[in-house]
């Protein structure tokens, strides 16, 4: 698979995916419960307390693992459509 070029792994844009991947899924978990995800996922980020988040479908341990702070980047660099 040598076409002598070099490949670029951006790890930044793998977190990122990662990040709104966990959000999608933190969404669609909330939603089942009944749950309003934005309030949700906003009393989370804002409190740092991971009872907002339920536990249904691993939810809140799939979200405790990402950092709130990188949760906000990618959210505001998604909202802004900057790099």
């Amino acid at each position: 698979m040598d076409n002598g070029k070099t490949n670029v792994f951006d790890i930044k844009n793998i977190n990122d995916i990662v990040v709104k991947q966990t959000i999608y899924e933190a969404v669609e978990a909330l939603e089942e419960r009944g749950y309003n995800p934005i309030n949700q996922i906003v009393g989370y980020i804002i409190s740092g307390d991971p009872g907002y988040i339920s536990n249904y479908k691993e939810t809140r341990q799939k979200l405790s693992k990402i950092d709130r702070t990188d949760i906000v980047e990618v959210l505001l660099r998604d909202y802004l459509k900057t790099e």
